[in-house]
């Protein structure tokens, strides 16, 4: 009798619905099934499940569900989501983040962390005053190029390829300095432009490559590391103020948490999928880099003489590149 009464309890209990989170906030990304943008997303939202004993709800919506990234942007302002991780297209939002569009600036990840130690406020800075507020960082990663052409070795054989990039002025002067013919477009619509031929080629992480399977679409892939891109956990100012104190000391905290899961899942997948995509058939090739750094110089001079501060922008993140 006993043992059935304990039965019936247990079963009662599975029968009850989940306790419901006190909150529910919302993050959109542009990030695909499989790629570092998920795992980044997936990571702060389970740590905030948790550090918030559940709370605290962080739903996930990936591939642009709730927009692309220009969207997500204008809808976390308007308090439609909470959360987004814009990597690029944060240039738009300010100039200062247009430092990160210069070209192989980022030495390597280390690099990057004495760089937010030391340039966090500025960048907080210019997040709050376009109405924004960075959580934390992550990563996009180190870009690399894959077109249906030609290997790219040196800049000038991108000559006439039409070339997807993010929405960045940056990034387009840069391919243009190059040669390329530079197409701003979402990253949601890449794959089906690479298919029909819309355009040649793209170029981004192999975390972003490998999970849009861009693999199936692309003859060449060629490793040039041209700028290593941030991504921002971003929330609007008005979403994180409106939190209590311990809320957005526990946000921040799982943020720096994820911040350290990415870049080790990140160094992980450059191996990973550098093979996966080998694996599909796509020939493979190390540019120059040499090369592409001498192209490079009217870049960072062209940033410097149209960016307010921009040359101290470029001199404080270059002194940063080695270690004291």
């Amino acid at each position: 009798m006993k043992k059935t009464l304990i039965a019936t309890a247990v079963a009662s209990m599975l029968a009850m619905p989940a306790m419901a989170a006190d909150v529910t906030m919302k993050f959109g990304h542009v990030g695909a099934p499989g790629s570092l943008f998920e795992a980044t997303v997936n990571n702060f939202a389970a740590c905030v499940g948790d550090k918030s004993g559940g709370k605290i709800e962080v739903q996930t919506f990936g591939s642009s569900q709730l927009g692309k990234d220009k969207e997500l942007l204008q809808k976390l302002k308007l308090g439609q989501v909470d959360f987004a991780l814009p990597s690029s297209v944060m240039s738009s939002v300010s100039d200062v983040f247009g430092v990160f569009e210069m070209p192989y600036i980022i030495k390597d990840r280390d690099h990057m962390r004495r760089v937010q130690g030391a340039m966090m406020d500025k960048f907080q800075g210019a997040a709050n005053d376009n109405g924004y507020h960075i959580v934390g960082l992550a990563e996009n990663g180190f870009r690399h190029i894959t077109n249906n052409t030609r290997p790219i070795n040196k800049p000038e054989d991108l000559e006439g390829i039409k070339l997807r990039t993010p929405n960045g002025a940056w990034r387009v002067k840069m391919f243009q300095q190059y040669g390329a013919n530079p197409t701003p477009m979402s990253f949601s619509d890449v794959f089906t432009a690479l298919q029909t031929g819309v355009i040649d080629g793209q170029e981004n992480p192999y975390a972003q490559i490998a999970s849009a399977k861009f693999q199936e679409v692309q003859k060449y892939l060629s490793i040039t590391g041209h700028v290593y891109t941030p991504a921002y956990i971003l929330t609007s100012s008005k979403t994180f103020a409106k939190q209590s104190a311990d809320v957005q000391a526990m946000l921040t905290d799982c943020a720096n948490d994820t911040q350290t899961f990415t870049y080790e899942k990140a160094a992980q997948l450059e191996t990973d999928l550098l093979t996966v995509i080998k694996d599909a058939g796509v020939e493979v090739n190390e540019a120059d880099k040499a090369a592409f750094i001498e192209a490079s110089k009217p870049i960072y001079e062209g940033f410097a003489a149209e960016v307010d501060g921009g040359q101290e922008l470029i001199d404080t993140v270059m002194g940063l590149a080695q270690s004291s």
